[in-house]
């Protein structure tokens, strides 16, 4: 049984399976969002990367206003979906 599923309180600190449980996407999207800057990056502790999860909680607070606008995506050559 995965560790989210087992303990009744949230760490502070998640590994890359947790972090993209908590934030409500697959690993794969995480990775794409951690990349692009909507999700943060992960602290390298010794060999493991983790993620802060107050980090993760203000960065999903901010998706809304990271939204490409008409022009952004005109001059990228992509339609925006009204």
């Amino acid at each position: 049984m995965p560790r989210h599923e087992t303990i009744a309180w949230v760490p502070r600190g998640l590994n890359r399976e947790e972090a993209a449980y908590y934030i409500g996407v697959g690993t794969t999207k995480f990775d794409e969002m951690v990349r692009d800057g909507r999700m943060p990056r992960g602290k390298r502790v010794d060999g493991r990367v983790i993620w802060d999860r107050v980090q993760l909680d203000m960065h999903f607070t901010e998706l809304d206003s990271h939204r490409p606008n008409a022009i952004d995506e005109a001059l990228q050559g992509r339609r925006v979906a009204r």
